[in-house]
């Protein structure tokens, strides 16, 4: 039995590895990803992802194990004296233990389920950017504190509230050809290149979804140099990208990573010190609090606001001066969908044409010319004119002239 555990054990926190990536948006192995962090395994995702399982099992929507199989098998109630299904259903760990005791191709398409509906929890929650993982260490090459401004101080203990601007320095996590070869073998992974933009990646298999009528569609998880995205199977039937050999991959991977930059920096606004006061003014959604440590070795514990609230929070507290640079705006509107208003009723915004994304400035057309000077261009598009600042290096600067003109 205890070998049969551990290998159990063992399989699930394979499994859960690949959740574990999508948790912490890092590539871990070894099942360190979701399944040793405590704090995963019994949390509210695990918790409402069991609790959908049953309720699935229950209703007789699970065909695999009929509800009268399933408490056979595994001693676990999940009917009332009454009839209905219980209200204090058995909790995870019972849960696990019992699954334990299975033959394992049973325990295979239960833990399926439940793993699938824990993803299912978990990419909501992401895609919603409420993933609570509790206090976590922030780690980067480098964190530097660009700027500390006390926003509050508390009357009867002399305690100050911070922001904190802190600029953070990332090694780029890239892989290289070799390594994507070696996880394709291990992930019955394909080589694929996209025929229109020369894109190299791997396409995995990974779980599906339930459509509205309760369909399964397949999904594959593309592998990018820089991103993952999950898109269902017809899709990618339908695109342009086409499974290739090993050399042909090998030469896009390699000649993409190599362009690609081999540290990221970005900024981080910070709420320190005693928070409990201005709480309510922090964004709800996000309530995550994070350790960090200063490259001057330093140790700051605060609540991370993200650069979509900043602005918003800083005119609450009063700190009415610019915070964002030209810099984080060009890549929060580029990356994160991000608007911003500009004087003069002016809409900062990322927009696509021809699939291609733009940084575009709305209801400029009356200053075009003065626009134009600085860098900016125009585009006839559907017969009407349209300003954009072009997406390249010199954006930053070219936004700041912008900013200057609107003034």
């Amino acid at each position: 039995m205890h070998n049969s555990r551990k290998r159990c054990i063992s399989t699930i926190a394979r499994r859960l590895d690949s959740l574990g990536a999508l948790t912490r948006g890092q590539r871990q192995t070894g099942g360190n990803g979701i399944f040793e962090a405590k704090d995963n395994l019994e949390s509210n995702y695990a918790e409402h992802a069991l609790y959908e399982l049953f309720r699935q099992i229950y209703q007789g929507r699970f065909f695999e194990v009929p509800l009268g199989t399933f408490e056979q098998m595994t001693g676990l109630s999940l009917t009332s004296h009454e009839g209905g299904m219980k209200i204090d259903l058995p909790p995870l760990r019972q849960f696990l233990n019992r699954l334990l005791a299975l033959r394992i191709d049973m325990q295979n398409v239960i833990f399926e389920r439940f793993e699938l509906l824990l993803s299912q929890q978990i990419e909501v929650a992401i895609a919603a950017g409420v993933y609570e993982m509790g206090v976590e260490t922030l780690r980067a090459e480098r964190f530097t504190v660009e700027s500390q401004e006390a926003v509050y101080t508390h009357a009867q203990t002399g305690s100050v509230t911070n922001y904190l601007k802190v600029e953070r320095t990332q090694k780029n996590n890239i892989r290289t050809a070799e390594e994507m070869l070696e996880f394709a073998s291990m992930y019955q992974g394909k080589l694929m290149v996209n025929t229109k933009s020369g894109h190299a990646a791997v396409s995995i298999p990974t779980h599906s979804i339930y459509d509205a009528d309760g369909g399964v569609v397949p999904r594959v998880l593309l592998v990018r140099p820089q991103k993952e995205t999950r898109i269902p199977v017809k899709d990618l039937e339908s695109s342009t990208w086409q499974q290739v050999s090993i050399d042909a991959f090998a030469a896009a991977w390699s000649i993409e990573i190599d362009a690609l930059p081999k540290f990221t920096t970005d900024y981080l606004h910070l709420m320190t010190g005693i928070l409990l006061p201005i709480w309510k003014i922090l964004p709800q959604q996000n309530s995550r609090v994070f350790r960090l440590q200063t490259s001057d070795g330093k140790k700051i514990l605060g609540r991370v606001v993200n650069a979509h609230d900043i602005q918003t929070v800083r005119e609450q507290l009063g700190l009415r001066n610019q915070v964002l640079s030209p810099e984080e705006l060009v890549k929060l509107v580029l990356n994160e969908r991000y608007t911003q208003q500009l004087p003069g009723g002016i809409t900062l915004r990322r927009s696509f044409v021809a699939n291609e994304p733009r940084i575009e400035l709305v209801n400029a057309i009356s200053l075009a010319e003065r626009l134009l000077a600085v860098g900016c261009f125009t585009e006839i598009i559907n017969w009407q004119k349209r300003v954009f600042i072009p997406v390249s290096d010199k954006a930053p600067a070219i936004l700041a002239a912008v900013i200057e003109i609107l003034g």
